[in-house]
């Protein structure tokens, strides 16, 4: 579990995370943000955590800035020294609401209500998954345009599809490249896991296609696809995990 707490006073900040690592030694605190400014610029240029641990009013505003300016999709638990901003909180990803002198036990009953949220959420997005994957047959044949032809390709032809200046293209197996007359996210309902796998925006990848990949920084992934994409493609760390399983990693 990766966490990033937000606190301007450093005694209170050192103290938070000796509780979050007596909690779990496996816990691993990336960053500790003691203002709105550092806080924006970090959430602006890294992936949101596991959970968020913040307190409220910093030296140059207050924590609630932060998430009205900046897309964060972690939960968060708020510690503060006050109760007039608990309204306001809850519209911001909070799971709990923590007034200091802060209680270790209730921080630790904090941490565990996250936890179980998570594997709550996850369990049900998994079986919502593989429901939804049963649904959608993957189509076994596309129409696809070669200069002034139409022509007919198998789904076992297929390579990848992905998109450029707003245009789809499909690469087959044999590297040559045809104009499909549908978006991406259009092609992703009917050409779906296990055969298929979004890789990011610009592809679209059957698992045959996939000759290696290896890992980068940021937990990111780089896939090198059969045909040669000609440039990288790029697994985002978000997808990174739920590739590998694709891959039976």
């Amino acid at each position: 579990m990766t966490i990033i707490i937000i606190e301007d006073e450093l005694p209170a900040a050192e103290r938070l995370s000796a509780m979050v690592r007596e909690f779990d030694p496996a816990v691993r605190i990336a960053a500790v943000l003691r203002s709105v400014k550092e806080a924006r610029a970090w959430f602006s240029s890294h992936p949101a955590p596991d959970c968020i641990l913040a307190d409220i009013q910093l030296t140059d505003g207050l924590s609630l800035d932060i998430f009205r300016s900046v897309p964060v999709t972690a939960p968060v638990i708020f510690i503060t020294a006050f109760d007039e901003y608990l309204m306001k909180a809850f519209a911001f990803n909070s799971i709990d609401y923590l007034l200091k002198p802060l209680d270790k036990a209730k921080l630790f009953r904090a941490l565990g209500k996250y936890l179980t949220l998570r594997e709550h959420f996850a369990g049900n997005l998994a079986a919502m998954s593989d429901q939804w994957e049963r649904k959608l047959p993957v189509t076994d044949r596309l129409v696809v345009k070669k200069g002034t032809e139409y022509i007919v390709l198998r789904t076992d032809q297929i390579a990848y599809f992905y998109s450029e200046h707003k245009i789809t293209f499909l690469r087959d197996t044999a590297g040559v490249r045809y104009i499909v007359d549908k978006p991406l996210a259009e092609l992703e309902q009917s050409y779906t896991r296990p055969a298929f796998f979004r890789v990011n925006r610009k592809y679209l990848a059957a698992s045959a296609a996939v000759r290696r990949f290896r890992p980068l920084d940021k937990g990111k992934l780089l896939v090198d696809l059969d045909p040669s994409a000609g440039d990288d493609v790029i697994v985002s760390q978000e997808n990174a995990s739920a590739f590998k399983q694709w891959m039976g990693r």
